[in-house]
């Protein structure tokens, strides 16, 4: 009885509070609210982006957005977080807001963060898994969370439908079961690491946000997601190229994948 009042409060100021501030300040996007000058809500939320912006915050300099409280409502999950000054790396390229030497800068100190992400160590080596070794959520594997896979040759099997690795050459081509044979180091990884989630101000990045797909993958995750959904701005993904580990083996083998049988987790539970 307690709970079910305390939670019913919970969603009236969660309510209320959110409707106010999209009058004041408008939507962020379709899931982040700002609440006010200093605040914004993101929800909801699955329970690995809690996980990841704890984990970052406490296991790098990465400048992630601070969580200030969480809310339950209606058994779903909602972030308050520090707000964020600054613009969109896609915005501030699109208005040409950057010189080419603020783009360069931006560039190398993004491979820095990423490479203070490849550091980290996992709980239990050769784990697919979120933060905390969870369920993790990414759009290329599909709309649910999925795993955690106890090793790469179990996530490698999810991806291709649990086609047998001896199967893959004739059903899927060489580079895919090249992929899935190698032995990878297991990575944090961001997942998402387009212009639209890195936050800058004055020529520096201030903040990654939306680490909703992060997690432990195989090592070459990171830079394959990249390409994932490739958007027309080449000098990025040639300015990406100069400076993160490059995987262009690995990047064949996802793209036959995604042609052939993309977000294998939505077509398995069909």
């Amino acid at each position: 009885m307690l709970n079910a009042l305390i939670e019913q409060g919970v969603s009236l100021f969660l309510n209320i509070r959110t409707s106010v501030a999209k009058d004041l300040f408008g939507s962020l996007g379709p899931s982040v609210v700002r609440v006010g000058r200093h605040r914004v809500v993101k929800g909801p939320c699955q329970l690995a982006e809690l996980e990841a912006l704890r984990f970052v915050a406490q296991s790098t300099s990465i400048p992630v957005p601070k969580i200030r409280r969480t809310y339950t409502y209606h058994r779903k999950l909602f972030i308050e977080l520090d707000y964020i000054k600054g613009i969109d790396l896609e915005s501030a390229s699109i208005e040409n807001l950057l010189s080419v030497d603020q783009k360069k800068a931006i560039v190398d100190e993004l491979a820095g963060f990423v490479r203070q992400l490849r550091e980290l160590q996992p709980l239990h080596k050769g784990n697919v898994a979120s933060a905390d070794s969870g369920s993790c959520l990414d759009y290329r594997i599909g709309t649910r969370p999925v795993g955690p896979f106890l090793n790469h040759e179990e996530f490698h099997a999810f991806l291709r439908g649990n086609i047998p690795l001896e199967d893959c050459r004739q059903v899927y081509g060489e580079q895919v079961l090249q992929c899935h044979s190698h032995h990878y180091r297991t990575c944090f990884t961001h997942s998402d690491l387009t212009q639209r989630n890195i936050i800058v101000d004055e020529g520096r990045i201030v903040a990654i946000v939306d680490w909703a797909f992060s997690g432990w993958y195989p090592e070459y995750w990171e830079y394959t997601k990249e390409h994932y959904g490739l958007l027309n701005i080449p000098d990025w993904y040639s300015e990406l190229r100069r400076v993160m580990p490059r995987y262009d083996s690995e990047l064949e083998a996802e793209r036959s994948l995604w042609a052939q049988f993309d977000e294998p987790g939505n077509q398995m539970h069909v």
